[in-house]
């Protein structure tokens, strides 16, 4: 057993090398203190989730100066440094897919490979997809897919409700690898044009998750194309989804995500709302969630603003 003067002792030292971090954090780089949060927030069992529709790599964009290549590299930036566990993304090209994979070797992606969504080889008319990533160190990948969003869901590239394009959503079932955890991220790209697309997306999407017990928790990511108040949403939130933004914040909307590389100030933003969202289902609370608007360099690392949740699984 220790005496009172060793254990004094321990005591002191503790508290010092507490004080000699906390002196050392002005001179620590970015990046140091960033990892240092990332080990304290995982150690806590909050797993950083991000929804980010990248805008798709068009012709037209680079004659403007806002192309893939001009953006791509402030993209990885601003999503890098929130360090993320999971990232949803929306409007991902093949181009754009391995340069994030090639930027991101810490993260697998899901959901690209696969059949086309239809025969248009280039450009954004179909081939778009939305893959999911995640920290292969902290996840292991236990079985994931892709359905289609249409009244024949189980074929490629199919279309119904007068969708523009065609729609889908890409699924994994993740385990913790520290904590044995097992989740579900569900993340999808609702139609731009239909109304009746969105509703009907939607609520096969929700049916589609019900099959899974009620507490069994679930993570939704997209771009829905609808602001909160629209009825897309009418069957999410019966399947027991819950948006963790206004969950932390209230119902009222913070403002447009979809600026469309307007300055946040520009006029033409000032009717338009948040279509960009992560849900939640089952035995998962939000801790923490924001609109990251972030413009490295003063460039818009996309059309959309990208979102953030910080959420725990019970």
């Amino acid at each position: 057993m220790k005496n009172k003067s060793t254990q004094n002792a321990a005591s002191r030292r503790n508290i010092l090398k507490g004080l000699g971090a906390i002196a050392l954090a002005p001179f620590l780089p970015a990046s140091g203190i960033a990892a240092i949060d990332n080990e304290v927030r995982k150690s806590n069992g909050r797993h950083k989730v991000l929804t980010c529709n990248i805008r798709v790599a068009l012709p037209e964009d680079e004659a403007k100066g806002l192309g893939w290549n001009t953006r791509r590299e402030v993209c990885v930036q601003v999503i890098k440094d929130q360090q993320p566990d999971i990232i949803g993304l929306q409007e991902v090209l093949k181009e754009q897919a391995l340069y994030l994979q090639q930027q991101m070797p810490k993260y697998a992606l899901f959901g690209f490979d696969g059949p086309e969504m239809d025969a248009h080889p280039t450009g954004y008319h179909g081939i778009a997809k939305n893959p999911i990533m995640w920290l292969k160190q902290r996840y292991e990948l236990l079985t994931g897919g892709t359905y289609w969003l249409s009244e024949t869901p189980l074929v490629a590239g199919s279309g119904s409700w007068n969708t523009a394009r065609a729609r889908h959503v890409n699924w994994v079932r993740l385990r913790e690898i520290k904590t044995g955890k097992e989740f579900r991220v569900v993340n999808l790209h609702l139609d731009h044009k239909s109304a009746e697309a969105k509703v009907q997306q939607a609520k096969l999407m929700a049916t589609e998750s019900s099959q899974y017990q009620p507490a069994f928790p679930q993570i939704l990511t997209g771009d829905f194309n609808a602001r909160a108040s629209s009825n897309v949403f009418e069957s999410v939130k019966a399947a027991g989804f819950f948006d963790s933004y206004a969950a932390l914040h209230g119902e009222v909307d913070p403002g447009v995500t979809a600026h469309g590389f307007e300055p946040i100030d520009s006029p033409k933003l000032s009717n338009k709302g948040k279509i960009d969202f992560i849900f939640c289902k089952g035995n998962c609370k939000p801790l923490a969630a924001g609109i990251i608007k972030d413009k490295p360099k003063g460039i818009f690392p996309s059309d959309h603003f990208f979102v953030s949740a910080e959420i725990a699984l019970l």
